[in-house]
């Protein structure tokens, strides 16, 4: 599979080679939706909490005597049934972890860049260099590929000038290669990958 490169004015310089086995990969929709729901739930803290009887402060004393009253018997004023009381099957601390071996994760991966590449929403780029942050000079790049204003830009490694440079667009996102994953690939309609972040995922994936 052959498709054109781009430099940071729009025009195309030449074409790249992309791996059918990464690029052109069934499409398993089972296996994307199964990598989603554990990064999402690998996301969770699982800190919430709330107080069983055994918990909550005060009740120590029977309200009222049992019989003679004319009302219900009540042995605490912290029962569940309480204003002020405790909660019954209420969550506690857990885990939410969720296993996936990394041959599904890959494949899974594979399935979703198939999907953006054959949605046309895949460019790629010569290279990616700035000489200071400009968030207008990122703005006029996207325009210059025709790429909308929601984008995932994957770096071969950290660079703090495109950072900052893209931080201040709500719908844009940078990433290195090495930390691609599902979620982001799904969240945002276009990918932008310079030819070194291109090695990157051919060497993860491939």
């Amino acid at each position: 599979m052959q498709l054109p490169v781009y430099n940071m004015q729009g025009e195309q310089v030449s074409e790249a080679e992309l791996r059918d086995d990464i690029f052109a990969a069934p499409i398993h929709e089972g296996l994307m939706h199964q990598a989603l729901v554990r990064q999402l739930a690998n996301a969770r803290l699982g800190t919430h909490k709330t107080k069983t009887r055994g918990e909550v402060r005060g009740g120590g004393r029977k309200p009222w005597r049992q019989k003679g009253t004319g009302r219900a018997r009540q042995g605490s004023i912290r029962a569940p049934h309480w204003r002020g009381g405790a909660v019954i099957f209420g969550p506690v601390p857990r885990s939410y972890r969720q296993q996936m071996p990394r041959r599904m994760r890959h494949q899974a991966l594979r399935s979703a860049l198939s999907v953006k590449v054959a949605g046309a929403q895949v460019v790629l780029l010569e290279n990616l260099e700035m000489a200071q942050p400009k968030t207008k000079e990122i703005l006029t790049m996207l325009q210059n590929l025709g790429v909308g204003s929601s984008a995932l830009i994957l770096l071969p490694g950290h660079d703090e000038v495109v950072l900052r440079s893209v931080r201040n667009l709500p719908q844009v996102r940078t990433l290195v290669a090495q930390y691609l994953n599902v979620r982001d690939l799904l969240q945002y309609d276009y990918l932008l990958v310079p030819l070194d972040s291109l090695v990157v995922i051919e060497g993860i994936l491939g």
